[in-house]
């Protein structure tokens, strides 16, 4: 039997209506997916960044503050200072600290008189120098011991230069505040590594929310291309100063 034409209408309303309900819920779900790409971390977006020799930036930066690395302490016989970084240009309206990585910290003479030497040569280059960062990687526990070894480096800067260091997250979940409480006596600033390699530490946001009473300025560093979303109230941190880049090649972003 045939179906009456107000029948047929009746079921292609319906059609039409579950079609539309489909396609809204449909449309719903794609709007409330996460933006990957929103939360990837685009150097364009801040104005600090860590430049490593050899490392092109790409895209539209305008720096204001470059961490640049200018040597290493490294492991093995006698500790000397190895220079990475040929030649010191000339960086107008541009805030530099120059950073060292140390694998080592028995360093003697010779070896703090050669870092100090280098911010000297920035600065009569005519380059705004705030200071030097130590780039080393001191364990939680031994965050006390790295303190008595910055008290020392701290003695022998110039006051006309402040001081820097890395710091792990890891430090703010299960640091001694007293060793940290020391740690604020000695240096200006500490940039809370939030990744390893190229990619970001996962958890990030558990070790942000024990951060409340740091008690040192603080930037935080994050990797080109990385994901990120800032913590909640990590901006209304008093000790918070921002971010810092770490920049890496067109190579490295691919892999």
């Amino acid at each position: 039997m045939g179906e009456g034409p107000a029948l047929l209408l009746v079921r292609g309303l319906l059609a039409g209506r579950r079609l539309a309900l489909l396609a809204s819920v449909l449309l719903t779900g794609c709007d409330i997916q996460p933006d990957r790409q929103a939360d990837s971390v685009d150097p364009a977006a801040y104005d600090a960044f860590y430049l490593w020799p050899g490392v092109r930036p790409t895209g539209d930066i305008r720096p204001k503050t470059l961490y640049l690395l200018d040597g290493e302490v490294r492991r093995g016989g006698m500790a000397r200072f190895e220079r990475l970084r040929m030649g010191i240009p000339r960086l107008p309206g541009k805030t530099i600290w120059l950073v060292v990585r140390a694998e080592r910290l028995d360093w003697n003479d010779t070896v703090t008189a050669a870092i100090f030497n280098d911010l000297r040569r920035w600065q009569e280059a005519g380059n705004e120098v705030a200071g030097l960062q130590l780039d080393f990687d001191a364990a939680t526990r031994g965050i006390e011991g790295y303190a008595k070894f910055l008290e020392k480096v701290r003695q022998h800067l110039p006051r006309t230069w402040r001081l820097s260091i890395t710091g792990l997250m890891d430090w703010s979940a299960h640091g001694d505040p007293q060793a940290l409480t020391n740690l604020a006596k000695t240096v200006d600033e500490v940039v809370v590594q939030t990744y390893q390699g190229r990619s970001t530490i996962p958890g990030y946001e558990d070790y942000f929310r024990r951060m409340e009473n740091f008690p040192i300025p603080f930037r935080v560093a994050l990797v080109e291309g990385g994901s990120w979303r800032e913590p909640p109230r990590l901006a209304q941190h008093p000790q918070f100063g921002g971010y810092a880049i770490f920049l890496l090649n067109t190579a490295e972003l691919r892999r």
